[in-house]
């Protein structure tokens, strides 16, 4: 029997990820195309190469995640951060992958796997650890790309709040 703490918390979870969602693609969408690629300043990132990041590690680390270690091997983690050309189609499709992906796992964890351990790069981290920690990986890249976007947009910046 699934109890109501963990209903609530997948739900509060869940709820969370959509909002980041939501408000990266609400930031993302004031942006033409030339400005997916542009960064703040020589050496940092882009919303693309932010967007190819998180994408990235979603499909990781929550892929077959009970039965594979979540850095998967053919995961190219240093080449996510090389600037590339992308039109907005082919950078949203990753973006939509890799959220499904997540999201779709979100819902399919059953109560009595929260606290199953699972491995990343080859360390042992429970199931709830895993969550938490991509909550906060997520929420800390969703600022980064309303932060550059509102510095791309500047006077014409649209607030999200």
């Amino acid at each position: 029997m699934t109890s109501t703490l963990f209903t609530s918390y997948q739900s509060a979870v869940k709820s969370r990820l959509e909002e980041m969602k939501r408000t990266a693609e609400a930031a993302i969408g004031q942006l033409d195309d030339a400005a997916l690629a542009w960064a703040p300043e020589p050496g940092s990132n882009s919303i693309a190469v932010i967007v190819k990041h998180m994408s990235g590690h979603m499909i990781s680390r929550w892929t077959d995640m009970f039965t594979t270690d979540g850095e998967k091997p053919d995961r190219n983690r240093d080449a996510e951060f090389i600037p590339e050309k992308l039109d907005r189609a082919a950078l949203l499709s990753r973006w939509e992958h890799g959220w499904g992906l997540f999201l779709k796992q979100i819902g399919a964890i059953r109560e009595d796997q929260l606290l199953a351990e699972i491995r990343i790069k080859g360390q042992p981290i429970t199931v709830i650890e895993a969550i938490e920690k991509s909550l906060y990986h997520y929420a800390y890249h969703t600022g980064q790309i309303v932060y550059i976007a509102k510095q791309y947009r500047k006077d014409q910046w649209v607030s999200l709040s």
